[in-house]
């Protein structure tokens, strides 16, 4: 897996914290950071999220992708997931993810909430590679929401 991350500057000006990755896929992926009223040449200008949040978001996915991969190869009639995700991080750099509470709701036709909760904890015990690495530094809780549909 390979991955390109070049810094863009603001606007050709070589200031701000702007970066693009670029994906072995061939996918682009905008990061920006928080502006610094302080020092405006040093912060962000908000265009994109935070490397941060896209690490929490690639989790999401992750672990989601796992969820819905589990309960199919199950036959369970899934036709709706989503997870919410809710992060602490530590006070002092380096500010680790110390806790990350996911929130999932799953929607489908028929499926014991035994399955969900299973896929569940199969995500995060064996299979998703983000989650369990952020695991090293924080405590991860799971919740869910079964809706039939």
């Amino acid at each position: 897996m390979e991955c390109t991350v070049s810094w863009t500057g603001a606007a050709g000006t070589r200031s701000g914290m702007g970066f693009v990755a670029e994906t072995g896929s061939g996918h682009v992926l905008a990061m920006d950071g928080a502006p610094d009223a302080a020092q405006p040449a040093l912060g962000g200008q908000n265009l994109a999220p935070r490397p941060m949040e896209t690490l929490l978001a690639g989790t999401g996915g992750c672990t989601a992708y796992d969820v819905v991969l589990i309960l199919r190869r199950g036959r369970h009639d899934v036709r709706g997931c989503s997870v919410k995700l809710s992060a602490e991080r530590a006070s002092t750099d380096p500010k680790v993810f110390t806790r990350i509470h996911m929130h999932f709701t799953v929607t489908g036709k028929g499926i014991p909430a035994t399955a969900v909760e299973r896929a569940i904890a199969l995500s995060h015990e064996k299979y998703c590679s983000a989650s369990i690495m952020l695991g090293k530094t924080a405590e991860i809780v799971t919740s869910f929401d079964l809706i039939e549909a």
